[in-house]
């Protein structure tokens, strides 16, 4: 009957809307253990450093292997320049990509970046393959530059 037919609809919806409930979230990124001794730093500038408007800025790292982004290799990752941004990105998402975030994707390890005069912070965020944060994060020390 045309009764019985909407009672099954309806009982379809109401265990497909509960199924629905108990699937697993979206999980969000795991993040990976840096290796024990990895470190990194900016080698230059040297923090209060007096620059002019080009910033010859040079990645340093030791205990980790600066790879592509397209290197997927554990114990691997690339170099994020975080400008003037005053707290870490969420560890459960990728680093984003702006003004303030730059990605070295490709394994650079040195940039010449623009910045206005005035007084700025930088400091390396390191990542894999997935533009994702270590846990804890390998980070250098944030070092603050004066642009003449």
């Amino acid at each position: 009957s045309a009764m019985r037919t909407v009672l099954v609809a309806a009982l379809v919806l109401i265990c497909a809307s509960a199924i629905a409930k108990d699937a697993p979230k979206a999980t969000p990124l795991a993040n990976p253990a840096p290796p024990h001794a990895a470190r990194v730093f900016i080698e230059s500038p040297r923090d209060g450093a007096t620059v002019g408007q080009d910033v010859h800025v040079v990645f340093g790292v030791s205990g980790i292997k600066v790879a592509p982004a397209t290197d997927t290799a554990p114990g691997a990752g690339h170099h994020h320049l975080l400008i003037d941004v005053k707290e870490l990105p969420p560890l459960d998402a990728p680093i984003p990509a702006d003004a303030n975030h730059k990605h070295y994707g490709k394994g650079q390890t040195e940039d010449t970046i623009h910045l206005s005069p005035g007084d700025h912070t930088l400091q390396l965020d390191f990542a894999d393959y997935r533009h994702v944060q270590f846990n804890p994060p390998l980070v250098s020390q944030r070092i603050t530059i004066h642009v003449k």
